[in-house]
């Protein structure tokens, strides 16, 4: 399978973060969105945005800007969609999407997905960690997905549906197991005390 287009997903409301873009606030002086970008872009064979609204508040970043081509906020299926027609247009056939929020995601993400898949590029794969018990808990904006099933995914939007593992267990989706030691590198920043954690992390990891 070959090298897949990434996405980075910025389309949620920030509604615990007060609003706005909560990946342009400073992570060490640098924007969150600019520690995001450093991680996946190196494991990816082209890189997009995700995000509604004006494009231009992005432009420093140097990334094509895709918006939610489903009309409504329909949460991060809708961006998983947008990111499949962004990277099928590009003339890939799978594509990896990861959130803007989550810092510290693995650097072997994108490796670790493509194996779960086993070879079949017509089946997803979601990041996952294991909880308290050791069962497997997918994060469900780390993913691997085969850009053949934007249609599919596009109707089931339609229908209703709203949450990723809903739609993913349709169709098979592996999971790929990553380790939360020394800490869940899916860490996500949803609130201001979440920021004042990450930033005591990455002052951890410097």
């Amino acid at each position: 399978m070959s090298r897949p287009a990434g996405v980075i997903l910025a389309g949620g409301q920030s509604r615990r973060m007060g609003g706005g873009d909560k990946c342009l606030l400073p992570l060490s002086a640098r924007p969150l969105l600019a520690h995001v970008i450093d991680r996946i872009g190196p494991q990816v064979s082209a890189l997009a945005l995700n995000a509604n609204g004006d494009p231009a508040r992005f432009a420093a970043f140097d990334l094509p800007v895709v918006g939610d081509d489903i009309a409504g906020f329909a949460g991060p299926l809708a961006g998983v969609h947008s990111a499949m027609v962004w990277a099928a247009a590009q003339g890939h056939e799978t594509v990896v999407t990861v959130a803007a929020d989550t810092p510290f995601f693995p650097a072997d993400l994108v490796k670790r997905l493509m194996d779960a898949a086993e070879g079949n590029p017509a089946r997803p794969v979601l990041a996952a960690t294991p909880d308290a018990n050791g069962r497997l808990m997918a994060h469900p904006t780390f993913g691997l997905w085969p850009t053949a099933l934007a249609g599919d995914l596009a109707a089931a939007i339609e229908d209703g549906v709203r949450k990723v593992v809903v739609w993913t267990d349709r169709h098979d989706a592996a999971m790929a197991s990553f380790p939360v030691e020394p800490f869940d590198p899916f860490f996500n920043i949803n609130t201001p005390d979440d920021l004042i954690t990450a930033r005591e992390l990455q002052r951890g990891q410097a």
